[in-house]
């Protein structure tokens, strides 16, 4: 269930680990108060890392961009799934460790900056490490599968089943990792979200002994959370809705709930129960026979997150998903809506 802090969660963490696309920025666009609230947070003291699955792209060109959006980053707070996976194979291969790579720019760079040699997909090699990468060729994919399903250790950046493009939402790596693992019959070590080394990678590179995850994905950044044993936020201007909220399994629900990047400015109160009712803040939350009900008024994201209590408690008793038809969330601030 959710947690309460008495005060800003500026002041309660001192590392921010921030998911991308989704929490920062949509596409090419900021998302609207992200520049302000990020920059809100720095002045606060809060430190800021830029986390993401995506492997084809190296820091620089992701800094870069961010800057672009008037949020203030450098190349050392970004750590990409790119750079997680090559501390896994520089940590079981050592300097010099040979490693195919089938990728884009940003896993290529990585594999270098850690010292390892990216050699060709048909050359002795240690190791064999794959990413999205537009530019692979169907014939390295070919005979780097047979490599993986005859014995050579393969760590994947991502499994990311889909990712957003100018043309719409596009098969991501995870579907080659797919391809992968159902030739070849083996299971990669994989680094970015929702498994743990891009988390642990983070807290390496940038620092921070009371880290929060803040992320869009359920699946992704709050099940990584969970797995690297940190706590999070979920922000709804990604792929988080009502629906997807309220079906959330126990390892992929957050610490916090906001509607924003403002909620880390602020306390965060947690529901109450009283026998299934849920309450917060103006707010009433219940499920009856599976149908979620709510009645109130008052801030959005206390609906959300008086929502989610009682949605959780009724799914983990009855083993079954909430009925939401009819249920609508609150536009912004505060709002009577969804009663």
């Amino acid at each position: 269930m959710l947690s309460a802090s008495d005060g800003p969660l500026w002041d309660a963490y001192d590392l921010a680990m921030l998911d991308l696309d989704g929490v920062v920025y949509i596409g090419g666009d900021a998302v609207p108060g992200a520049a302000e609230h990020l920059a809100a947070a720095r002045e606060a003291g809060l430190r800021l890392a830029f986390v993401t699955n995506n492997a084809s792209r190296p820091p620089s060109r992701v800094s870069s961009h961010l800057t672009e959006l008037g949020v203030e980053a450098e190349e050392s707070d970004v750590v990409t799934s790119a750079q997680a996976a090559a501390s896994v194979l520089r940590e079981r291969l050592g300097e010099g460790g040979r490693v195919v790579v089938l990728g884009g720019e940003g896993l290529h760079e990585a594999v270098t900056a850690a010292g390892l040699e990216p050699v060709a997909v048909d050359a002795e090699a240690d190791a064999v490490a794959t990413g999205y990468g537009p530019e692979v060729v169907w014939a390295d994919i070919m005979r780097a599968a047979v490599r993986i399903r005859d014995g050579l250790w393969w760590v994947a950046s991502n499994t990311d089943m889909t990712i957003p493009t100018a043309f719409g939402v596009a098969p991501g790596h995870g579907v080659l990792v797919e391809t992968l693992r159902r030739f070849a019959e083996v299971e990669p070590v994989v680094a970015g979200k929702p498994a743990r080394p891009l988390l642990d990678e983070t807290v390496r590179r940038v620092g921070g002994r009371r880290p929060l995850m803040v992320g869009d994905r359920l699946d992704t950044d709050i099940e990584g959370a969970a797995n690297a044993e940190v706590d999070s936020l979920l922000v709804l201007t990604g792929v988080t809705g009502l629906p997807e909220l309220v079906a959330a399994r126990p390892e992929e629900r957050p610490t916090f709930i906001g509607a924003d990047l403002a909620a880390l400015g602020t306390a965060h109160a947690a529901p109450q129960d009283d026998g299934g009712r849920w309450s917060l803040e103006g707010w009433e939350a219940s499920v009856d026979d599976g149908r979620l009900r709510v009645s109130g008024d008052g801030d959005a994201d206390d609906w959300w997150r008086v929502v989610a209590a009682a949605a959780w408690a009724w799914r983990d008793e009855h083993d079954a998903e909430v009925d939401t038809d009819g249920v609508e969330p609150p536009r912004s601030g505060t709002d009577t809506a969804g009663r």
